[in-house]
């Protein structure tokens, strides 16, 4: 069985899982045994895998009873199976027609196997109405299959029946040509007496040549009848041509229906992923649409958050006014009562506190003037610690220094901006910084992937163009050596066609040889390069844009850099000119400045020396590569 299965199909049963087959097993039931196993494995594992197919439980033979007693229906349902794998495999038209070839018994019992393994298959797999159409119409092919069988059958009795009748009649016929020579060989003795009618001789002889005269007839009549007899066997031989010719189609239109069955399996299988994938696909746009949705309610619900604090703090703020006012207006009443009392006294000391009251007023004045410069000279001392602050920062984190500033400013901005849009102006600023910082952090890590992936591409790039440039020199030297061999195979002519002819010869067809080695490889590694020429358009272009938005950004950070430098230097200025005394903060603050621009000097020639030395290690590797995949000398 193993043989056989072998010979089915030799890239699935192969030498090593025929090698498992232990052969002279003898009488040990064991190995017997274990033998089967394997065999009945192998053939689920090909129903499984190669041809997609489940077995039912029905057709599993039990190895026991075949093992200890030998049971032939269990032996008959393994050989079934074996049956089913030669007419499912890529060989299955050369097995079908030596089923074909067989005895008539034998071919209607290996029928009705196959018949009754497709019929149990087609009972055990999920039914639908394509699936039901091609089983019916393999069903019909079937029966077609049968009829034409019957009718083969029957021509071929038939043309038995024929042949016997043909050789009967020849049959027939030598003997009466036996007996017609022998008649001539006694009319020839008895010619003598032939001459009188009246003897008995002659009397028969006339009635021997009536009988020949009829037996001729008989003869003529029997060839006319073989000759019908010969077209309409013609006849029938051309149509138990067309019977098989009509049988072949009818397979290869079963084979078709099963292929077609694996394919509707395939396109099931395809269409149920393509509907998951579809509902998935329904749900996430669905979810992508609440997410709007909750995004628009919670903007809104933001804005009338915002609206209803406003609102808050501007109630609050009436309502203490309101008590103010209505405890200021008690104590006006009482007051009132009083200043009747006191107005007399108080109109006789009115005009002598007109005087101190107009010195005081000057004072007044004089204190808010004061005030007014203390104010500024405070708004002034928090840049300037806004500002040793950036510095500072900006010494600690360099990367820092735009964010910084703007915050700097954005506090300026902050003591500026009234009271009630601080809390708003806060949080908004807070959102703004962690989208910004966000977004900048994504863009940086898509652009540093992108720069790497670019980078991996040139230097792929390089290497294969320098294995290209050496697999260029090396053709054309081998295309000069090859010249050269042929010159000096040209200059020895006849006289030297020895040794060193067939020598040269030799040498010649290796580096053609390796010369068509060379420019197979020189082609592929050319393929490769513009495999990757498109890969490395689009990640420079993606690199190109992702530039130009951080340049944009870049001056954006910079505009306000610039403007948050201009409010500084005004606000240096009026420091300045109110108080000269704080030229000392101004010089400490030029002393941070210049140790900012050296440390950024110093940066910027530490980030030219590590691009130095990137730039070395790439020619080195580069250098590496080409003398580690550098073609060996011809010699």
């Amino acid at each position: 069985m193993a043989q056989v299965l072998h010979q089915i199909d030799m890239a699935w049963f192969n030498e090593s899982w025929l090698s498992r087959i232990k052969e002279d097993i003898g009488d040990n039931w064991r190995i017997k045994a274990s033998n089967l196993k394997k065999v009945l494995q192998g053939i689920m594992s090909y129903y499984n895998e190669f041809l997609g197919q489940q077995i039912s439980e029905e057709l599993i033979p039990d190895l026991n009873q075949i093992t200890e007693c030998s049971d032939s229906v269990e032996l008959g349902r393994l050989l079934q199976l074996i049956l089913g794998c030669a007419v499912n495999c890529e060989k299955k038209q050369e097995h079908i027609q030596n089923i074909m070839t067989l005895e008539e018994s034998v071919q209607h019992v290996v029928m009705t196997a196959i018949q009754e393994l497709m019929s149990k298959e087609i009972l055990s797999s999920p039914t639908n109405d394509a699936v039901g159409e091609l089983e019916q119409q393999l069903k019909r092919a079937l029966e077609e299959l049968q009829e034409a069988q019957a009718e083969k059958e029957e021509l071929r009795q038939r043309c038995q029946e024929l042949d016997m009748q043909v050789t009967a009649l020849q049959d027939e016929k030598n003997s009466l040509v036996s007996e017609n020579e022998m008649m001539n060989e006694k009319l020839d003795q008895l010619d003598g007496s032939f001459d009188d009618p009246n003897t008995v001789v002659a009397k028969k002889y006339f009635h021997a040549q009536l009988q020949l005269e009829q037996l001729q007839e008989e003869n003529f009549r029997l060839e006319a009848a073989k000759d019908d007899y010969r077209v309409h066997c013609e006849e029938l031989e051309k149509q138990l041509i067309e019977f098989q010719h009509r049988n072949d189609e009818l397979t290869s239109l079963a084979e078709e229906t099963r292929a077609l069955k694996d394919e509707i399996d395939v396109l099931r299988a395809t269409s149920d992923k393509a509907n998951k994938l579809e509902s998935t696909v329904e749900i996430y746009r669905q979810k992508l649409q609440d997410l709007n949705d909750l995004r628009k309610q919670v903007k809104t619900l933001q804005e009338t958050n915002m609206m209803y604090m406003h609102n808050t703090v501007s109630l609050e703020e009436e309502l203490k006014k309101a008590n103010a006012a209505r405890t200021q207006l008690e104590t006006y009443k009482r007051q009132v009562q009083d200043l009747h009392v006191k107005l007399s006294s108080e109109s006789k000391r009115a005009d002598t506190l007109a005087f101190e009251m107009k010195r005081l007023e000057e004072k007044h004045e004089a204190l808010l003037k004061e005030k007014e410069r203390l104010i500024e000279q405070r708004d002034t001392l928090k840049e300037t610690n806004e500002e040793l602050r950036c510095s500072q920062v900006q010494q600690d984190h360099l990367n820092q220094t735009d964010t910084s500033a703007t915050k700097s400013y954005e506090n300026l901005a902050a003591e500026i901006m009234p009271v009630e849009y601080r809390e708003v102006f806060i949080r908004l600023q807070h959102e703004n910084k962690m989208l910004r910082l966000q977004q900048e952090g994504t863009e940086n890590e898509r652009i540093e992937e992108l720069q790497e992936q670019l980078d991996q591409k040139h230097r792929k790039m390089n290497e294969l163009e320098t294995e290209q440039r050496l697999s260029k020199e090396r053709i054309r030297e081998l295309q000069q050596q090859i010249e050269d061999l042929q010159k000096s195979l040209q200059e020895q002519g006849s006289k030297s066609e020895g040794e060193s002819s067939s020598k040269l010869k030799q040498k010649l067809e290796a580096h053609m040889e390796k010369l068509t080695e060379v420019q197979e490889e020189l082609q592929k590694k050319q393929e490769l390069i513009e495999d990757l020429q498109p890969d490395v358009n689009q990640n420079v272009q993606k690199i190109s844009e992702l530039e130009a938005a951080l340049q944009k950004k870049d001056e954006d950070m910079k505009a306000m850099e610039e403007r948050y430098k201009m409010y500084l230097e005004k606000a240096r200025n009026v420091i300045k000119t109110l108080d000269p005394k704080l030229n000392p903060a101004s010089a400490e603050i030029m002393l941070l400045r210049k140790q900012l621009a050296e440390k950024e000097r110093r940066i910027e020639i530490l980030e030219s020396e590590c691009k130095v030395a990137k730039l070395n290690l790439l020619t080195f590797n580069v250098g590496y590569h080409n003398e580690h995949h550098d073609f060996p000398n011809i010699p």
